[in-house]
């Protein structure tokens, strides 16, 4: 299976989706714990939230693999994207609550990750950079939004329940403050219980490496609370009301973001 699907746009706008995959290669699942299997961490329908992608003729790159096969937003060299707290790895070994993906004496080596790094983590990578480069080709600026979501209570990573909407752009560095401030405006217009802005979710390695407000690629990561559009446990069921009223939030956010990239 490709490890990746993309759809092209001309708008200046890039979807990221890295962590909406479940596709697990026979020999990496054989591997596996049963529990893991059940790729409890996935950002369960998150491009669903963004349906109203093509209406905006926007450009989406979205994972098709497992993160517990590779994680996407993870650097290559596995630096942590967070020194001192508690993060899980380019390939992941404990799921968020700390329970082992791999069955004993099962976990890759490192001619295994460098395979994965090889098969999955570079063609996404070169795929991402590919599209950045077609579409600053078209416009003066773009927006890069890297699309994500977590259970709202996950102890290991942040105390308490999370803010519904959580917006990183690696302290400013990604990103023009003005065009974040636009973004954040547009979402608490819905009467958001929460939004927060570069607390525990400041973006991962996607947003961090490609985010360049100076060469015109200004980036954005979401992290969205589950809580917010769906139930946290198995099945994992969409919920059509909170999810109408979340997914018309991150498209005012973005729309708000796309006239200022676009002024």
């Amino acid at each position: 299976m490709q490890t990746f699907r993309l759809e092209r746009g001309r708008a200046p706008l890039l979807f990221s989706f890295p962590h909406v995959g479940t596709w697990l290669p026979a020999a990496v699942a054989d591997t596996m714990t049963p529990l893991a299997r059940h790729l409890l961490d996935t950002d369960w329908n998150v491009d669903r939230l963004y349906r109203f992608a093509g209406r905006l003729d926007a450009t989406v790159l979205t994972a098709t693999h497992s993160r517990y096969v590779i994680d996407l937003n993870r650097a290559p060299d596995d630096r942590a994207l967070y020194p001192g707290a508690d993060s899980t790895e380019l390939v992941p070994l404990t799921t968020f609550d700390h329970e082992a993906i791999h069955l004993p004496g099962q976990q890759p080596d490192a001619a295994e990750i460098g395979r994965r790094r090889t098969s999955y983590w570079e063609p996404w990578h070169g795929a991402l950079a590919g599209e950045i480069e077609r579409l600053l080709g078209l416009h003066r600026r773009i927006l890069l939004w890297d699309g994500h979501s977590i259970r709202s209570r996950v102890p290991r990573f942040f105390d308490g329940r999370l803010a519904d909407f959580n917006f990183g752009t690696a302290d400013g560095r990604s990103a023009h403050p003005d065009l974040l401030a636009r973004a954040v405006a547009a979402v608490g217009g819905h009467g958001s219980p929460g939004v927060a802005v570069n607390g525990r979710f400041k973006g991962g390695y996607i947003t961090r490496r490609y985010g360049d407000p100076d060469t015109g690629v200004h980036a954005i990561q979401l992290e969205l609370s589950q809580a917010a559009y769906m139930e946290e446990a198995p099945p994992f069921r969409w919920l059509d009301t909170p999810a109408d009223r979340t997914s018309q939030a991150i498209g005012d956010a973005v729309e708000a973001a796309l006239e200022w990239i676009a002024g």
